[in-house]
């Protein structure tokens, strides 16, 4: 059964930001995103993102 992976727009929403942003920082390395006819996002790696990113 294949993975579900979100789309740009579905992680833009997730983390308020725009779809540019979030091709920069699939661009920039920060978000893991395979390439799919366009990027796809396995939620655990937007999930690693977030935590990445929180105070501890």
């Amino acid at each position: 059964m294949p993975k579900a992976y979100l789309t740009v727009r579905d992680a833009a929403k997730q983390l308020e930001l725009t779809e540019y942003r979030v091709r920069q920082l699939i661009r920039e390395g920060q978000i893991r995103a395979t390439k799919i006819k366009q990027w796809r996002i396995a939620p655990e790696d937007l999930v690693e993102f977030v935590r990445a990113r929180t105070n501890k």
